[in-house]
């Protein structure tokens, strides 16, 4: 078993994933497929696994295929001692790359480069992959890797070529937010939830993007985001819209970031959505579907409601785009970031924090063992229940369920109310209260149910001390 360099930072599954299947001695596994966005930390990963298993790395980039051939046949070249091999197509590198590494790992970085410019060449893999394929020579392994994700899901998705032949798919994604707070150096649990906020989990924010300038304590995180990611020469500045022009199927940039801003807004439905756009809702049902193909937002089912969803942007960078940078360019482009970041942090709490810190919770609730809510949960999410006494709606933002059995009444696990920047008080334990005798005459069992209180800002004493109280440090715990 290779070990893993002290270099690389976290990854511990990834690494065992990857080595496994570098080092496994079945003969059916021949193909691998590893994305993920941009500045995850792939190739610096696979680089780490190359050097370790001794195996080869061709990283393309975005050129013609004449120009790629002549690349890969200069560092294929170099795998033999020198010199240089030259290639009509993809079919002739493609043998010589079997015939000379016939065993061992072979890693193509940011595939999809190559597919741009030679659109045949997954379905040549899948011939040389084949039976009698010339990569059964030997007993080589392919791995495909890239940052285009509608692309590389592209790959094994449908009638694909290459479906049906991987027998390995990695999702490289960000760091969680306890491994992103050790990366940072930050050990205070507030200003932790402040910037995974704004950088999220995406470790090369911190060292290419702001030269590992992190913020120093609470006191500092104003002055911090004014000087690196509201700075203008510093390329965090417009690394979210590099995020959104990097995905293939995204032509129109104006309405895929009227998309995200009307969910960073807080509309979350589809009719939301298309009401804050001016649109008829079936108009924004492509822009949806490429957006949630490129990862950029998921679909989460209400709890309580059947058939209601919500989105939510899943790259923390593009919500704080969408919701402070983008209603500041003109000023932040001449260089007015203080004034900008003032007048705009408010916003910035409610829209970008308040929704942050509860999806935090959530993530921390399915994480959760028996010892908090009696079992472990089956499903974690945000939930709407209808009061009809009161012709009103109660919003749950943390709603903890048990796995389903048949025949017998959902067991609801907990029910929790989230607020960051406001101090949690006996108020909000009563709408909790009527909203579990609500789902309780719709069905479910509630007879165990945990109140939570998930407070950002910290509890009054007139909490009862039945309720769960949760803050800061217990997610980073």
């Amino acid at each position: 078993m290779a070990v893993k360099p002290e270099h690389v930072f976290d990854r511990d599954e990834e690494w065992a994933t990857l080595v496994g299947f570098a080092t496994s001695p079945s003969p059916d596994e021949r193909l691998g497929i590893v994305s993920g966005r941009r500045r995850q930390g792939k190739t610096f990963l696979l680089d780490a696994l190359v050097q370790e298993v001794e195996g080869f790395i061709f990283s393309a980039v975005e050129e013609t295929e004449a120009e790629a051939l002549t690349r890969f046949g200069q560092e294929l070249a170099v795998r033999v001692g020198g010199g240089r091999f030259a290639f009509a197509n993809w079919n002739e590198a493609l043998e010589r790359l079997f015939t000379v590494v016939q065993e061992g790992l072979i890693v193509i970085d940011e595939f999809p480069y190559l597919t741009k410019a030679s659109p045949s060449l997954p379905s040549l893999i899948q011939r040389a992959l084949g039976p009698g394929g010339y990569a059964r020579r030997g007993s080589a392994r392919l791995l495909l890797c890239g940052s285009a994700i509608g692309v590389m899901g592209g790959l094994l998705a449908g009638n694909a070529p290459l479906r049906g032949r991987a027998s390995l798919e990695l999702m490289v994604r960000p760091l969680d937010h306890r491994a992103s707070a050790t990366f940072w150096g930050i050990d205070d649990p507030r200003l932790a939830v402040l910037v995974h906020s704004i950088v999220g989990g995406t470790p090369a924010y911190r060292r290419e993007f702001v030269v590992d300038d992190a913020p120093a304590s609470m006191e500092d995180f104003d002055a911090w985001v004014v000087r690196t990611v509201l700075n203008r020469h510093r390329p965090l500045f417009r690394e979210a819209r590099y995020l959104l022009a990097e995905e293939a199927d995204i032509r129109d940039m104006a309405l895929y970031h009227a998309v995200l801003g009307a969910i960073a807004s807080g509309n979350a439905t589809r009719g939301g959505i298309a009401n804050y756009m001016g649109r008829k809702s079936p108009d924004i049902g492509h822009p949806l579907a490429v957006l949630e193909d490129s990862h950029l937002i998921v679909r989460e089912a209400d709890a309580f409601r059947k058939g209601r969803t919500h989105f939510r942007i899943c790259e923390p960078l593009i919500v704080f785009y969408e919701a402070v940078m983008r209603r500041e360019w003109p000023r932040l482009e001449r260089g007015m970031s203080e004034p900008a970041w003032r007048d705009s942090r408010a916003r910035f709490l409610s829209q970008v924090v308040g929704p942050h810190f509860e999806s935090l919770c959530r993530e921390w609730a399915m994480r959760a063992g028996r010892e908090v809510f009696g079992e472990s949960p089956g499903e974690v999410a945000a939930g709407t229940i209808a009061d009809p006494a009161n012709r009103t709606q109660i919003e749950i933002d943390v709603a903890v369920l048990g796995p389903e059995e048949q025949g017998r009444p959902r067991r609801v696990l907990s029910l929790g109310e989230v607020k960051w920047d406001t101090v949690m008080t006996a108020r909000r334990v009563e709408r909790l209260r009527r909203a579990r005798d609500l789902l309780s005459v719709k069905g479910y069992d509630t007879s165990g149910t945990v109140l939570a209180c998930y407070g950002g800002a910290g509890f009054q004493e007139d909490i009862p001390g039945e309720v769960r109280l949760i803050g800061p440090e217990d997610l980073y715990a």
